[in-house]
């Protein structure tokens, strides 16, 4: 089948299914692109094909809101707004989460976590969080100049926003970005992914037609141009770019921003660890590896795709391994009953599959899956055995279910394996407590799972290290991306008299 860049329309040809939000108003373009099922490969919807003149009314847009209104500095609107938000998300729960079902792929049991119920709840929190958290911070009193100084903080809006996701969790990361940053009082021009447009779109209608969140603080695009993007992170008037992808778009997006020295946030790719030390519960750290390495069918930015295991108990996991993958149903991902859907598109498949074939090629053992199943864009869970810590399987990120088996000889050869990366998202570590956690120090990541603990939440902060982006999304860290901070000072004397 094609994709939404082959699938270009005429408004003749097939009208929209969802509308951009742009200034308050939904509004249809003359082109429009299709979105596909990746479970049947049929088109699913026709998404509006926003062009450089769709982006710069929503900038404009975005500016005038946050420059002419009220918006930035009325806290209780924006407190209103956000629990209105989390109200019509938790109300239209079965139609969105249908829709991302059948766009996106998600299962049931992925509906009722990250791909939808979760992402729910950052709104509530940041809601929460707004109402509880202090814009000011009182610094006391200075001498300077021989006279008394009287010091404070406030934490202001950063400004308009471009947020550019990703399509694998596109409501986790669409409120993971829009949520914190209208807390903070920001304006916001929120780029659907061109795979999975019609999820996103609908997230916009619903702010259009069920919160009171002012004409132009929030503008929903959808595009196949990627000059839309280009036109997004060189504006000027554009304070902020948030983005979530690959690292090498990351690399692309920070070097366009670089000339208007926009503040960028990055959560970019991941290649990371899961240790099984030789003290480890090796069933546990079995059913964690291979379930969680075929969640989304391997598509997730954090999820551990390489396996470290020590190299005389190389053979008994991997049997162990084998065994789990053997257990996952998959297929439509409407059933209940399925764990793993399909890959979002033919050429992500093929990717997969590509390198799959290159590591078998370089003298990695093929235990099981490396097979593509239809119709839909399946792949079968793949696990790899005996791979070289240096080879691409080893270092690139797939984004597919699948998952490379790698030989330690000791805990500082577990280490070094496990930081010879260019990424440093996240990691795992099965093993008595201690020893665990030591070794967990001394890995370069930015959230750590150990013996199977769960550290997503919309309170904890979520972000990498090295190439895997930059700064912290979630938590009250999520908040302050999206804040200045900014110092005053008055001299005492003035300050009496003007309370005075």
């Amino acid at each position: 089948m094609g994709s939404p860049e082959s699938a270009t329309a005429t408004k003749q040809q097939a009208a929209p299914d969802r509308r951009l939000l742009i200034g308050g108003k939904l509004v249809e373009t003359e082109k429009t692109f299709a979105s596909l099922n990746p479970a049947t490969e049929e088109v699913l919807g026709h998404a509006p094909d926003a062009g450089i003149a769709e982006a710069e009314a929503a900038i404009a847009a975005a500016r005038a809101a946050f420059d002419e209104t009220d918006w930035s500095t009325n806290k209780e609107l924006r407190v209103r707004c956000l629990e209105q938000l989390h109200r019509a998300l938790v109300d239209h729960r079965a139609e969105l989460g249908q829709l991302t079902t059948d766009e996106v792929g998600a299962t049931p049991a992925l509906l009722a976590g990250a791909q939808y119920d979760g992402p729910v709840e950052i709104v509530r929190y940041y809601a929460d969080l707004l109402k509880n958290t202090e814009l000011t911070e009182d610094l006391g009193n200075v001498e300077a100049r021989g006279a008394l100084h009287h010091r404070w903080v406030e934490k202001e809006a950063a400004g308009v926003v471009a947020a550019i996701i990703a399509y694998n969790y596109p409501n986790q990361l669409a409120l993971a970005k829009l949520a914190p940053a209208l807390a903070a009082g920001c304006t916001v021009i929120l780029k659907a992914a061109p795979d999975t447009p019609l999820v996103t779109l609908a997230l916009g209608e619903l702010i259009a037609n069920h919160t009171d969140i002012p004409a132009g603080v929030v503008n929903v695009l959808s595009g196949a141009d990627p000059e839309v993007g280009a036109v997004l992170t060189t504006s000027p008037d554009v304070d902020m770019v948030t983005f979530t992808g690959s690292t090498p778009t990351g690399r692309a997006i920070m070097s366009a921003a670089s000339a208007t020295l926009k503040r960028v946030f990055l959560e970019l790719g991941g290649k990371s660890a899961a240790i099984v030390l030789d003290d480890g519960d090796f069933n546990t750290a079995a059913v964690f590896s291979a379930f969680s390495m075929v969640t989304h069918a391997g598509q997730g930015c954090a999820l551990t795709s390489r396996l470290l295991v020590p190299r005389k108990h190389h053979d008994e996991i991997v049997e162990l391994i084998k065994t789990n993958f053997g257990h996952v149903r998959y297929g439509d991902p409407n059933d209940p009953k399925t764990y793993m859907g399909p890959l979002i598109s033919e050429k992500q498949r093929d990717k997969v599959d590509g390198m799959v074939q290159r590591a078998v090629s370089a003298s990695a053992t093929l235990v099981t899956g490396g097979e593509k199943k239809g119709p839909g864009y399946f792949y079968t869970p793949t696990l790899l055995a005996n791979v070289d810590p240096d080879s691409e399987i080893a270092q690139e990120e797939v984004f597919g279910p699948v998952l490379a088996v790698i030989a330690y000889e000791d805990d500082d050869d577990a280490v070094r394996i496990a930081n010879n990366s260019i990424y440093g998202l996240s990691g795992a570590i099965f093993g008595s407590h201690e020893r665990a956690l030591g070794l967990a120090r001394r890995i370069r990541t930015g959230t750590f799972s150990i013996n199977g603990g769960n550290y997503f939440h919309p309170d904890a902060p979520f972000g990498g290290y090295k190439q895997s982006g930059i700064g912290r999304e979630m938590g009250a860290a999520g908040l302050e991306e999206f804040q200045e901070t900014k110092t005053f000072a008055v001299p005492v004397a003035a300050e009496s008299g003007a309370q005075a």
